[in-house]
């Protein structure tokens, strides 16, 4: 009869495989297909990260030494940087003047907001880049929500945050989004997906600002279906995408 821990090598031996080959996993997932308990699965991801085969997160783990762990602010804006500032382009042409505006976190809707031209706007965020800015821009109103500070997103996010946006309504709502699949958007930190989600609830008009390299990608944390999204703005939109906008009504801005 094959020893306990024969059994338990194996299992983590296919969990090394899955985080390998999807970037990253989840605690309940790993649960429920494996049919053992919580504290057994913690254990296995325990001995894996000593062994350099994965890094544990909240609730899961992610790849070691790949780009799927969630790259810094820096990082981020140094890829895809014409596609972004295409996207950037596009996604301020939805925005009119005298607008109420929330601008979202992330590198491309940092660049919406250095494109925003229009008189008149107060503008919304909890992105520390997007405030940086529009900081000397004195034709613009611009208002920081307050909360905890998340430096690996350069953003506040947090009770304080979510309390203090509930004050607000907005005309349009500029979101990134990591991971964009026909089930809806994703992103790699819970905080990040309450503020969108709250966010979400808070506009008349919702503008999702994605590269194409966030297509066919699901993060840790899911935020909406496409069915809450308006308009989505990308350089690059393959039928399936167009395919999954059709689906949820979604309108699509191709950029030239």
């Amino acid at each position: 009869m094959p020893r306990p821990d024969a059994f338990a090598e194996e299992r983590r031996r296919r969990i090394a495989q899955t985080v390998a080959a999807d970037g990253r996993v989840r605690l309940a997932d790993l649960v429920r297909e494996y049919g053992v308990t919580e504290p057994t699965i913690r254990r296995d991801l325990s001995v894996l990260e000593e062994r350099d085969l994965l890094r544990r997160t909240h609730g899961g783990a992610i790849a070691v030494g790949t780009d799927h762990a969630e790259p810094s602010v820096t990082d981020r804006s140094r890829r895809n940087r014409i596609a972004k500032d295409a996207i950037a382009v596009a996604c301020a042409a939805e925005i009119g003047a005298g607008d109420a505006v929330f601008l979202d976190t992330g590198t491309t809707v940092q660049a919406v907001a250095a494109r925003l031209t229009q008189p008149g706007l107060n503008v919304l965020t909890n992105s520390v880049g997007v405030a940086r800015v529009l900081a000397d821009r004195a034709d613009v109103r611009h208002t920081l929500l307050g909360g905890q500070l998340r430096t690996l997103g350069d953003s506040v996010t947090g009770p304080i945050a979510l309390e203090n946006l509930a004050r607000f309504t907005v005309g349009v709502a500029v979101l990134g989004a990591t991971g964009v699949t026909g089930a809806g958007i994703s992103v790699a930190d819970l905080g990040e997906a309450q503020i969108k989600q709250a966010v979400l609830d808070r506009a008349r008009k919702v503008v999702l600002a994605v590269d194409s390299s966030k297509f066919g990608i699901t993060d840790f944390v899911g935020v909406c279906g496409l069915d809450r999204i308006d308009v989505l703005v990308t350089e690059v939109a393959n039928e399936q995408v167009r395919d999954w906008c059709a689906e949820h009504g979604v309108e699509v801005r191709q950029t030239p």
